[in-house]
């Protein structure tokens, strides 16, 4: 005879509904998957380059989507949604000079995109690293649809170690995660792998608990 289990009390059950509606404040996903515990703040003296990334809104409440913890762990971030930035001279103003991490594709020249002007950092200069957080189509969007992006010199990643990002697909070889091109960048920038290697073993730590949560899904 088949043992049919004990339905959990009507109680239980919507205290387990309500748990995983709830929202944690910090990292703004449901209290059942909070990443909280992968933050990792960087280093205790301000970087000598600042971070802005801007997000397309499709990936707010992509589950997959590194770029929160990104700016969670780097102190004076700025992170911010949208597609078209109406105050993007404002976002970028300021003594540092900013420059766009971006690889700079002959194809962005069939959309009307100019070709941007050569990143030759000085010396102990301030930079303002802006990143595109955005599918690659999107982000060739973003680009396209802000004229001010298109004017700032490009810097491109290149020789970087493969993607951790094991959970989404990837366009192209060789393409990283958000979290994971940032960290590359700023550690050559900043001269200093040390300082940021703390984000890649954050990544890491993100990406098992995604394919914990989705493993945990497909087994009902």
């Amino acid at each position: 005879m088949t043992k049919i289990p004990a339905e959990e009390p009507a109680e239980e059950q919507a205290d387990k509904r309500a748990e995983k509606r709830a929202e944690c404040a910090t990292c703004r996903r449901a209290a059942s998957a909070c990443t909280c515990r992968w933050i990792r703040p960087v280093g205790n003296a301000p970087s000598r380059t600042a971070v802005l990334i801007l997000q397309h809104p499709m990936e707010t409440a992509n589950a997959k989507n590194s770029a929160r913890l990104l700016h969670l762990c780097l102190p004076g971030s700025k992170l911010v949604a949208g597609e078209i930035f109406d105050d993007l001279g404002e976002l970028l103003a300021g003594p540092r000079r900013a420059v766009l991490l971006y690889p700079d594709t002959p194809g962005d020249r069939s959309l009307g995109i100019a070709a941007p002007p050569p990143f030759d950092p000085a010396a102990g200069e301030d930079l303002l690293l802006v990143v595109l957080d955005a599918t690659w189509r999107k982000s060739r969007k973003m680009l396209y649809l802000n004229p001010a992006l298109q004017a700032l010199p490009r810097l491109a990643l290149r020789d970087v170690p493969a993607s951790h990002y094991l959970i989404r697909k990837a366009h192209a070889p060789g393409q990283l995660s958000t979290l994971e091109a940032t960290a590359y960048a700023l550690a050559r920038l900043d001269n200093d792998e040390e300082r940021y290697a703390p984000l890649i073993a954050a990544f890491d730590g993100f990406v098992g608990q995604q394919q914990a949560l989705a493993a945990a899904h497909r087994a009902g």
